[in-house]
């Protein structure tokens, strides 16, 4: 099968519900180019092949009407290592869950197996999903597939390189600030951060509670929606997540009216690359030739975003973090010695240096004295940054913006420099601060070849819209 790496989720479910093709083949392709495109792009954390292998092969062993039921029959997935898959190792990028093999699955691996979908593997990432450029893992970088030489974004670059290098059609990451937008744009393929609460969060290791999603990739509209429509939907062992009513996404992917979309002023600012600029002006004029309305509008509190996030984010992490001590799994350092030195030993060898930085940060944030002046004004400003967008879409159907400001920089370009690396994630930490949904799109290249994202952000629960415009743009190149 040569053309294993140019087709479609849709097309492997279709011809594997057909019976014309085999889940135990394109399986094996998938493990073939994980073991192989995946090393050279350090991609790949562990391939869960005995697990990956039975599935395809119970799937085989269905009757055409049992395949029928089946909307990924046959369809190789690849998770982010921070997602719980039993009988393997999660690691999150970090030492300290050396040798720590989750006991449950999560609500989305379940819902995917029941779809039909074959897990092959668990994906490099930032440590603890902390980064921007996939270069905080334990398990050292990953390399962009469109250019080796510099880096996928982060923190789900090995989900986002798995994609793009045609090792899986459909991956899954996690978004806290930008983590699976940006890295979708830096790779060129399509990355959702979904309405806050959409996806079941059970078995997600938390970084930021209040915006960590799990969220996917994918390299057309149509798997896109696949695999949201698969997974999607209320969890009971989920507090945070929603019961809503989903309309049929696959049925009518075309837009049916014309839309009006903002472009906010403040997502032009200081350091946007001016071939991102440009390409979010042609992606205005095509908008308008295809009959929508584009407007200028404002977010004044966009310039919040990046300081509101790291105070949320870096808070939650340390309280979060608190959890990996070396008592109940994972690495354990100086078991002779007493509680409080095992304790610190063990996070001193475990976590990363940017880990330890936010852990630290967090803490700061939460202290007595510091916690009304830092987490509580932040959480102001978050509410207002979210009534903000409330309240642009009661005039608007869209907001349309760049996803990173940049296209994918040099390895260790960056690293050196936090600050800078933050400022990745300048247009996407507003979306998950306010908890709406966006989607990253392959809308453009650079002049020398790499891919610009262009954003586009909903209003809650609005993914149906950004589906559309997806299917819109990218079906009409």
């Amino acid at each position: 099968m040569s053309d294993y790496r140019t087709l479609s989720a849709a097309e492997i479910a279709d011809r594997t519900r057909k019976g014309e093709i085999s889940a135990v083949e394109i399986t094996g392709r998938a493990l073939a180019l994980a073991s192989t495109v995946g090393s050279e792009l350090n991609a790949f954390i562990t391939l869960c092949e005995g697990k990956a292998l039975k599935q395809a092969e119970a799937i085989d062993a269905m009757s055409p009407e049992q395949k029928s039921r089946l909307p990924l029959a046959g369809v190789p997935v690849a998770l982010k290592d921070n997602i719980s898959y039993t009988d393997y190792p999660m690691t999150c990028g970090s030492h300290i869950l050396d040798g720590y093999i989750p006991p449950y699955d999560a609500t989305v691996v379940t819902r995917l197996i029941a779809s039909g979908a074959v897990i092959i593997g668990k994906t490099n990432m930032d440590e603890f999903a902390m980064g921007s450029s996939n270069e905080n893992s334990y398990f050292g970088p990953v390399k962009n597939p469109v250019d080796p030489e510099r880096a996928p974004g982060g923190s789900s670059g090995g989900s986002a390189a798995a994609v793009a290098a045609g090792i899986v059609p459909l991956a899954f990451g996690s978004e806290t600030g930008g983590s699976v937008r940006q890295p979708a744009a830096f790779c060129g393929v399509l990355g959702l951060k979904p309405t806050y609460g959409a996806l079941s969060r059970y078995g997600l290791t938390a970084f930021a509670s209040s915006t960590d999603q799990i969220s996917p990739f994918a390299r057309t509209a149509e798997d896109l929606v696949l695999i949201y429509q698969a997974t999607a939907g209320r969890d009971e062992r989920d507090s945070t997540s929603v019961a809503f009513d989903h309309p049929n996404y696959t049925a009518d992917l075309a837009l049916s009216r014309s839309l009006t979309i903002g472009l906010p002023k403040e997502y032009r600012g200081e350091g946007l690359d001016p071939e991102v600029a440009a390409a979010l002006d042609h992606t205005r004029k095509r908008l308008e030739e295809l009959g929508h309305r584009c407007v200028d509008i404002s977010l004044p509190l966009t310039d919040k975003a990046i300081p509101t996030y790291y105070v949320i984010a870096s808070a939650e992490a340390s309280a979060n973090l608190a959890r990996f001590d070396g008592v109940r799994y994972g690495l354990r350092e100086s078991r002779d010695r007493s509680l409080e030195e095992m304790y610190s030993d063990t996070r001193a060898s475990g976590f990363g240096p940017e880990v330890k930085r936010r852990i630290m940060l967090g803490t700061y944030a939460l202290s007595a004295g510091y916690y009304d002046a830092y987490y509580i004004k932040a959480a102001q400003v978050r509410e207002l940054m979210r009534r903000e967008f409330e309240e642009s879409f009661k005039h608007i159907d869209l907001i349309l913006s760049p996803t990173a400001p940049t296209p994918a920089f040099r390895l260790g370009e960056k690293v050196s420099d936090p600050l800078a690396m933050y400022l990745s994630d300048v247009y996407t930490a507003p979306a998950s601060l306010a908890g709406v949904p966006a989607i990253s799109l392959p809308l453009a290249r650079s002049t020398s070849g790499l891919p610009i994202g262009i954003q586009f952000i909903a209003k809650h629960f609005d993914e149906r819209t950004l589906f559309r415009i997806a299917a819109t743009l990218l079906n009409n190149k």
